[in-house]
């Protein structure tokens, strides 16, 4: 008992150095390093939506600060996903079965209330997907066909729900070809957040310039960082917030409903709270869109690759383009 006593101290103690500390060592220079990190959350999930949503409204609420909400609205295939070990970690049993042994909820059909409650409470919502796990696994290689049967139900169901069509996508996986980064212009999306990079810029594949921008994810995810470097939910948090502080310009953070809304939410807080004594300001993908001179945004390759502790190939921001 005492040995638990011990180890739960010490974890204490250690959340509350990283909270506190930085402002010590960074506190000759906090005006020089604020900047504006934007939330991206991904919903995965029925249950990611039923349960880690509105905890992330409450969270977000309480910290004053604001985030952009991607949303799966089709059926929910999560038990047909491969890496049956990653689900378990972060998936319950339910969920494991759904399109396996379980009938698919249809998460759009399921989840209405809380879907149009995220909007309700002032916070961006845009298209995910419409079945997250088949897009994730043939998106690669996918006819031109599907891929924009794909993009068209969940335009239309995602219009059906909040009465507009959407502004903003954000592949499942970070996956996508040249049709449906195509697409990204075609349906009249503001800007997409597709990929990995450095900076926002305009997406240029096989020659093709796509003109509909991209804001890439800057940052590792909580859940890559867990898998490639075998570290503690705390000290992940502390990797993340180190990172986010030492690069240079604003920043986008995906986080999932299903990990930091549920499992990890109390991390999460963590950094939020990290995130916010530091004076940076917490915003919506859109807002930093809104800040954004397209005329002026540099003209990037996209390259399909793969990333430290995330299986299959990504987009990812390549060379400028000449």
């Amino acid at each position: 008992m005492m040995s638990v006593m011990r180890r739960g101290a010490a974890k204490f103690a250690r959340e509350r150095h990283f909270i506190h500390s930085y402002s010590l060592s960074h506190s000759s220079s906090l005006f020089s390093v604020m900047k504006q990190i934007a939330l991206k959350i991904d919903v995965d999930t029925c249950r990611g939506t039923m349960e880690g949503v509105p905890a992330l409204l409450r969270l977000l609420l309480k910290y004053d600060a604001q985030g952009s909400f991607f949303f799966s609205l089709g059926p929910d295939h999560t038990g047909r996903e491969t890496g049956k070990a990653q689900l378990k970690r972060y998936y319950d049993y339910r969920t494991r079965l759904y399109g396996f042994l379980l009938p698919a909820p249809e998460t759009g059909a399921r989840c209405l209330d809380i879907l149009r409650e995220t909007q309700r409470a002032g916070f961006e919502t845009a298209l995910h997907a419409w079945n997250r796990v088949s897009w994730e696994k043939r998106v690669g290689d996918a006819p031109n066909s599907w891929v924009e049967a794909e993009m068209q139900k969940a335009v239309t169901r995602f219009s059906e729900i909040f009465s507009t069509p959407p502004l903003a996508h954000a592949a499942a996986g970070w996956k996508m070809n040249r049709h449906a980064l195509r697409l990204t212009q075609r349906l009249g999306f503001f800007y997409a957040s597709d990929c990995r990079g450095a900076k926002p810029f305009i997406p240029v594949i096989d020659g093709e310039i796509v003109l509909c921008p991209q804001i890439p994810t800057t940052l590792p995810t909580f859940d890559e960082i867990l898998q490639r470097d075998a570290l503690s939910p705390i000290a992940a948090v502390e990797r993340i917030f180190d990172i986010s502080e030492t690069t240079e310009g604003d920043q986008v953070f995906t986080l999932r409903a299903e990990i930091e809304g549920m499992r990890f939410i109390s991390p999460f807080e963590h950094l939020l709270r990290a995130w916010k004594k530091q004076g940076n300001s917490l915003i919506a993908l859109q807002t930093l869109q809104a800040s954004l001179n397209l005329a002026s945004l540099p003209r990037n390759r996209v390259v399909f690759d793969e990333i430290p502790g995330r299986t299959g190939k990504t987009m990812r921001q390549g060379a400028i383009f000449p």
